[in-house]
């Protein structure tokens, strides 16, 4: 069947890799073997776009679907929803905004739950976007949640990291780690149209100036109005001429070396799910001494 199902995606058969795309998720008997047979070889530029809630991440992935649509490309979409606390499930589900697309031929969307994912990710996101190589797509586009500042385990995922702020983030960019600003590859200032933009723009480049002498040329920053797709052609000279800088050799070690770490963490965490956790606990609170710290500490 697995064989099968890898055929099938990589002849571009979309449907064939939604239903791979499920099976993997849910841990199907035999998928270890379909993704140890995935080739590697695939030339698919990832680009992961992350940023704090409200930036217009959603807007800024569909103006950029157009784009490289209207560029002979295809695009593979990998929307990560934010999740209920309660039964793991996708709360926003299917974007609106992107409705146009989900029938075109050279686009597959697929919106997935972060599922309690402290990053903003989806726990099998490595697993899924290797899978979309697969499908001989020319970009991937992973979008995030935007749950903050503990989303820096996207640099680990895409070849191009796109954080999008907005000019009233001030405060945002303030208070974030370090961490968050150093894996950009690109900024985009989306929402540009608004006032105090260009003095956002200044600001921002003022803070990333002691930055900048670690790296050998500067960060670009984009300005964009997503929702008029403004800007998109300047967002796709940036992230182009990032994915062909000779100069990334080291950080595609480190982000071959990210991914083998957090393929480690999720082996070693496979055997206990938060399914698993809340049996467990249910039937340790009978217990009056129940003490939350003992309990993590017997689970070792």
């Amino acid at each position: 069947m697995w064989k099968q199902l890898l055929n099938e995606i990589q002849q571009g058969n979309e449907k064939a890799l939604a239903r791979t795309i499920s099976l993997v998720e849910n841990e199907q008997a035999g998928y270890h073997e379909l993704l140890q047979s995935l080739h590697t070889s695939s030339k698919a530029n990832v680009i992961g776009i992350t940023g704090p809630p409200g930036a217009g991440k959603s807007t800024l992935v569909d103006a950029l679907i157009g784009e490289l649509v209207n560029a002979g490309k295809k695009v593979g979409v990998i929307c990560v929803d934010p999740s209920s606390p309660f039964n793991l499930g996708a709360l926003l589900g299917d974007r609106i905004r992107m409705s146009e697309w989900y029938n075109h031929p050279n686009v597959f969307i697929r919106s997935l739950a972060s599922r309690g994912s402290m990053g903003g990710l989806h726990p099998k996101i490595i697993e899924i976007t290797d899978l979309f190589k697969a499908g001989g797509f020319d970009f991937i586009i992973v979008e995030t949640v935007g749950v903050g500042q503990s989303e820096i385990e996207i640099a680990g995922l895409a070849d191009t990291t796109v954080v999008v702020f907005v000019p009233e983030g001030g405060d945002e960019v303030q208070t974030m780690k370090a961490g968050l600003m150093e894996i950009a590859d690109v900024f985009v200032v989306n929402k540009s149209d608004r006032p105090d933009a260009d003095l956002f723009v200044k600001n921002l480049r003022m803070m990333l100036a002691p930055a900048f002498h670690s790296h050998q040329q500067e960060i670009p920053i984009v300005k964009t109005i997503a929702t008029e797709r403004k800007g998109m052609s300047e967002l796709m000279n940036a992230i182009n001429q990032h994915h062909g800088d000779e100069n990334e050799n080291e950080k595609k070690l480190w982000l071959l070396t990210e991914k083998a770490w957090q393929l480690i963490v999720n082996k070693k965490m496979n055997s206990l799910s938060k399914e698993k956790l809340r049996e467990l606990i249910s039937q340790q609170k009978k217990n009056k001494d129940f003490n939350l710290y003992s309990f993590v500490e017997s689970l070792g």
